[in-house]
C-alpha cells in the first residue's frame, strides 16, 4: 500500500486537492433565510463551479512538477469564467430584486456577488495546497494540509456585522401631526389618519449608535442601510403590500450625531429579535469607510497631541 502511494503520488495528490476542494465548497455553501442560492439548482450551479475549481487547482501542481507551464493558462481561464459567475450573479439578483416589497439594493447585490466569486478562489486555494504537499512530501502530510485549509476556509468565508461597529437600542414611535418619528429622528411625513393608526398599533423603531467616526460613515451609507431593512423585513416579515408607500421601512440619520433611526412594520412585532437581527446584518465591503486612516486626519491628531 505505502510502496502503491509512493508510486503513485501525483494521482494521489490530484485526488485528495479534488477532495478538500469540492469539502470546501460545500462548507461555505448555504442557502440561509435570503433562501440564497435556492435549492436544489442553486446550489447544483454552485456546487459544479466548485469542483471545476478544485480540479483546477489540485492539477496546476502535477502540471508545474513536470514543467509543464500551460497550466497558469488554465488558472487564468478559471479565473475569467468566475469572474463571468460574478457578472451572472448580479444580473439574477438585480431581476429578482424589482419583486421584493422590500429590496436588497445594489450594494447588497455585488457585495453577494462578490461573494460567490471569492469563494470559488478560495476553493482552487484549498485544492492546489493540498495537492501540494502531498506531491512535495506525503499522502499524510497532504491530509493535513487540507484540514488546515479547511479550518482557513471557515475562518474567511464570513465577514464582520454590525455587531461590530453599532450599539442598536429599541426606540418608541412617534407621531407628531403628520410627522413619524423614531425617538427624535423623523423619519417621514404620513398623512392618513388609517396609515398613522396602522403605524402606531404595529410600527417598531430602533436607534443605531456608531462607535466612532468610521462606522460612523460606513452607517451613512445608502446600500448599508438597505441591507438592514431587507434584513429586518425577511426574517421579521413585513406589514404591508405593493403600492403602499406610507408603510414602506425606513432608515434616517440624525445630521448632528451619526445616529441612524430604524422603523419597520414587521408581522412578528418583537423588538428583542429585531435588535439581534440588526447586530448580525453583514457589514458591506463596498460600503465600509476609515475616514481615521486618511493621512490628513493622522496628521490633524497629532498636531493636536
Amino acid at each position: 500500500m505505502l510502496h502503491y502511494l509512493d508510486q503513485n503520488k501525483h494521482l494521489i495528490g490530484v485526488l485528495l486537492g479534488i477532495a478538500f476542494g469540492i469539502c470546501s465548497r460545500l462548507l461555505m455553501l448555504r442557502t440561509d433565510y435570503r433562501q440564497y442560492p435556492t435549492y436544489p439548482h442553486g446550489r447544483i450551479i454552485h456546487i459544479s463551479l466548485g469542483v471545476i475549481a478544485a480540479a483546477l487547482g489540485a492539477v496546476a501542481v502535477p502540471a508545474l512538477y513536470n514543467k509543464d507551464y500551460t497550466a497558469i493558462t488554465f488558472l487564468s481561464l478559471a479565473a475569467q469564467q468566475f469572474r463571468d459567475v460574478r457578472k451572472m450573479e448580479r444580473e439574477t439578483l438585480t431581476k429578482i430584486d424589482d419583486m421584493e416589497l422590500v429590496s436588497r439594493g445594489s450594494t447588497y447585490i455585488e457585495g453577494i456577488a462578490m461573494v460567490f466569486e471569492g469563494r470559488n478562489y478560495l476553493v482552487i486555494m484549498s485544492a492546489l495546497l493540498t495537492s501540494l504537499f502531498a506531491v512535495l512530501f506525503n499522502v499524510w502530510i497532504g491530509i493535513g494540509a487540507g484540514l488546515v485549509t479547511l479550518l482557513l476556509v471557515r475562518w474567511l468565508k464570513s465577514g464582520k456585522s454590525l455587531s461590530h461597529i453599532v450599539e442598536v437600542a429599541s426606540a418608541p414611535i412617534r407621531i407628531d401631526g403628520p410627522d413619524l418619528l423614531v425617538d427624535d429622528i423623523y423619519i417621514m411625513n404620513v398623512g392618513l389618519k388609517s396609515n398613522q393608526q396602522i403605524i402606531a398599533e404595529r410600527g417598531m423603531g430602533f436607534i443605531l449608535k456608531p462607535m466612532n467616526a468610521n462606522s460612523k460613515v460606513t452607517l451613512s451609507n445608502l446600500g448599508q442601510r438597505q441591507a438592514i431593512l431587507y434584513d429586518l423585513a425577511t426574517i421579521m416579515g413585513v406589514y404591508r403590500d405593493d403600492g403602499e408607500p406610507a408603510l414602506v421601512p425606513m432608515a434616517k440619520l440624525d445630521l448632528k450625531d451619526g445616529r441612524l433611526g430604524v422603523f419597520i412594520l414587521p408581522q412578528e412585532c418583537d423588538k428583542d429579535k429585531g435588535r439581534e437581527v440588526i447586530l448580525r446584518v453583514p457589514i458591506l465591503e463596498s460600503a465600509v469607510r476609515m475616514p481615521t486612516e486618511s493621512s490628513v486626519n493622522k496628521k490633524g491628531a497629532g498636531e493636536l497631541g
